[in-house]
């Protein structure tokens, strides 16, 4: 992604134009690498995102923000103690750098100040520092006094990141002077281009290096100069197979237009992060499952045991009940005795313990029948339960697999299957629920079949949201099939395979429909 220097530039031009005058609101942070900066300008309220995460660092005016969290972090408090009700008076690019400084003027009862928010977007050494005086009030991520050569600590003087062994692409004669030395041993073709650009030019990305060299055809240092001097307007978004691939500040083969370059920034990084935010939460359920699971197997494999060492409860009371009506013949000292068996006419051999006189022989079968049969009272009922448990996590499991990459529905499915995940530390309760996502829906010969993509949505579509005119609800569920319209089923059942198991479907009215309920039970 060309988040580099050339890219800045016009960003810093688009955020003056859009802040200059407006006041700060409020501030939030959703994680400790993201912040964001409500701004009200005449207009409307614009939110200003400031990430320094190593794959998503940005300064751009977003449309969707995450939720804050719960305790808000020191630096947010410490720029809301100083920046709360500034006004924004300069946004501009420090040099041909990577860097972003952001003018507030706050005014207080007693005491009116100037204050800097420079915001360094370099990568893994991206960084938030709020400035005033030349002295630094406090840094998203500070350094200590004895690591490294630049100090980035509340009351030192703030010093810019020390400047790379590369030329400015604004400075015409250092461009022309490398571009000698450089190409006095090359060829110049469009691949070493490329390679003087990124590697001679500071803030050049890869990606605006092979642009560049692909529209480079007479002198470099002319052509980098008008290059990258020139005023823009607009953003240009490259699509890829399933995400955005890159963006730039000019036009580019196939990439959609968008009215700035903020905008198609926002929409690469927000589609990026949603994606990997997804993948993140889908992995940690899938995880949770699969350690759930375990311990459900592990405790039905014990239960299976109990259950077989229990099989032998009815031998136990008939052996009982033979020693009983032989208690005569029992002498005291015997290990085994041969006794008539009344049950099928045949003779049995019974063991004994030489240590127990007759009757507590007899008594040791019966107490051992007893334990065993409510052994099997028990544990028969606890390993159905155990059973549709597992069943029941097939079901959801079908549902995190086959989500697509909304993270709304992997919300849903969490909500619904809160007892089987590891209890984390609650996040702050929503003041409203969220909506639903949509399902699946299909339109076959007049009828409308809504496919619900998890057990929560099948629960609410199929006997809260569907009239009695609606046609049919289509539902994912175990173990037999039936269906009312094959061709909707056919359709719905294509989604329903997954590599575990196959899920069949049922399409009935919704007067047919009844769904088991499965309570889950916590610490099991």
């Amino acid at each position: 992604m060309p988040q580099d220097a050339l890219h800045v530039r016009q960003i810093a031009k688009e955020l003056r134009a859009a802040l200059c005058g407006g006041k700060v609101n409020r501030i939030t942070q959703a994680d400790k690498e993201e912040l964001t900066l409500y701004i009200y300008t005449e207009k409307r309220v614009v939110k200003l995102l400031l990430s320094t995460n190593a794959s998503f660092a940005r300064a751009c005016l977003a449309e969707d923000v995450r939720a804050p969290l719960p305790v808000a972090p020191g630096f947010c408090m410490l720029l809301r103690k100083h920046l709360l009700g500034g006004e924004i008076l300069d946004v501009r690019q420090v040099g041909f750098d990577r860097i972003i400084e952001i003018d507030f003027f706050c005014q207080a009862d007693f005491s009116a100040a100037k204050r800097t928010l420079v915001c360094e977007l370099m990568g893994k050494y991206s960084n938030l520092v709020l400035v005033e005086d030349g002295r630094i009030l406090g840094a998203l991520k500070t350094t200590s006094l004895e690591v490294g050569k630049r100090v980035l600590f509340p009351g030192v003087a703030y010093e810019y990141p020390p400047a790379q062994d590369k030329v400015s692409p604004l400075d015409r004669e250092g461009v022309k002077l490398r571009a000698e030395d450089y190409f006095s041993l090359r060829e110049r073709d469009e691949k070493n281009l490329a390679d003087f650009f990124f590697t001679q030019l500071v803030g050049i990305a890869p990606s605006t290096a092979r642009e560049m060299a692909k529209r480079c055809h007479g002198e470099i240092a002319d052509f980098v100069y008008g290059f990258c001097a020139a005023e823009r307007a607009g953003g240009y978004l490259v699509a890829g197979k399933a995400m955005p691939a890159d963006f730039f500040c000019f036009p580019v083969e196939g990439a959609k237009a968008y009215p700035t370059l903020t905008a198609a920034q926002d929409a690469f990084f927000s589609q990026k992060q949603k994606k990997r935010t997804f993948e993140t939460e889908k992995t940690r359920v899938l995880a949770d499952l699969r350690a759930f699971e375990k311990k459900q197997r592990k405790h039905l494999q014990e239960i299976v045991e109990k259950l077989t060492e229990a099989e032998g409860a009815e031998e136990n009371r008939k052996k009982g009940e033979l020693l009983t009506a032989n208690l005569y013949r029992i002498q005291k000292g015997m290990t085994e005795i041969v006794v008539d068996d009344y049950y099928d006419g045949g003779r049995v051999k019974i063991a004994l313990d030489a240590t127990l006189p007759p009757a507590k022989n007899a008594q040791r079968y019966y107490r051992l029948y007893t334990k065993q049969k409510r052994t099997v009272e028990m544990l028969t009922p606890r390993k159905k339960e155990v059973e549709e448990t597992l069943d029941y996590l097939g079901s959801v499991y079908f549902a995190v697999e086959s989500a697509e990459g909304n993270a709304e529905t992997i919300e849903e499915i969490k909500k619904e299957a809160a007892p089987y995940l590891s209890q984390r530390k609650a996040a702050k309760k929503e003041r409203t629920e969220r909506p639903l996502s949509a399902p699946r829906c299909y339109e076959i010969d007049g009828f409308v079949v809504k496919a619900g993509k998890n057990n929560l949505q099948n629960e609410i579509y199929s006997k809260r949201r569907t009239k009695r005119t609606c046609g049919c609800t289509c539902k994912n569920t175990t173990p037999r099939t039936s269906s009312s319209l094959r061709k909707a089923t056919r359709s719905a059942t294509r989604r329903s395979f997954t590599r575990r198991k196959f899920a069949p479907t049922i399409l009935r009215r919704e007067r047919g429909i009844k769904s088991p309920s499965i309570t889950a039970r916590e610490g099991t």
